[in-house]
């Protein structure tokens, strides 16, 4: 078992509905922004880590083959797309045991490397869960409302000002009580909450939502700014 995470789940399955028209002909992790893939912008935040996993689906074939020359282990969703909790218990034998962190590959960021401010605040012994969050006014290409309120003792709840960006560190052990094939990783961050477990923790730069057409050019002119 592990008590920091060495591994790390990339989320690389969605239809990318969203991002149509541009997701019709392209998985939405191989739209570029920037010059680069999406997916590319996710990987390079993934050094650290000894195993990465990606999971596929829509134009699964389109994903795999950019990402053959990549050091990524594929878990296919071939017969149905199981969303991110379903999603994450197929990919268990790929992952190990121990809390694993995870990642979308819809978003950009700048500063501080996210995967990195969350090991360093994960505490295993009073987290379930710790999810990277930002204020909704540092969201680029996220409109109000916000996800969750993070409170004085880093405990999240429900409703607020607070972003869920993507990133995340959790403990897997309860994927097994979910019944379904196919379900939302938000059935667990509210059986942690329940028990006051599910934790965030601020990331201090800059941020874009890129499921959209719209956040393409927003989070590009984040990076420009940034790169100045």
């Amino acid at each position: 078992m592990r008590n920091s995470p060495t591994v790390i789940m990339l989320f690389a399955a969605g239809f990318g509905t969203r991002m149509a028209p541009l997701s019709d002909y392209m998985p939405k992790p191989l739209i570029p922004v920037a010059g680069r893939p999406l997916i590319d912008h996710a990987l390079a935040l993934t050094d650290g880590f000894a195993r990465r996993v990606v999971n596929l689906h829509y134009k699964g074939e389109m994903l795999a083959d950019h990402l053959a020359a990549q050091d990524v282990a594929l878990s296919w969703e071939r017969a149905a797309i199981l969303d991110t909790g379903g999603g994450l218990r197929q990919a268990l034998p790929l992952l190990g045991a121990g809390p694993v962190a995870t990642l979308n590959t819809d978003a950009v960021w700048t500063g501080p490397n996210p995967m990195d401010t969350l090991r360093a605040a994960w505490a295993p012994d009073r987290m379930d869960a710790l999810l990277l969050t930002i204020p909704v006014a540092r969201a680029h290409g996220r409109a109000a409302p916000g996800d969750f309120t993070l409170a004085q003792d880093g405990r999240l709840i429900r409703q607020g000002n607070q972003v869920y960006t993507g990133a995340q560190i959790i403990k897997t052990e309860r994927l097994a009580d979910i019944a379904d094939a196919a379900f939302s990783l938000n059935r667990l961050w509210d059986m942690f909450a329940a028990t006051g477990r599910l934790h965030g923790v601020e990331h201090p730069g800059g941020w874009c939502d890129v499921g959209h057409p719209d956040g393409i050019a927003i989070a590009e002119t984040m990076l420009a700014q940034h790169n100045v």
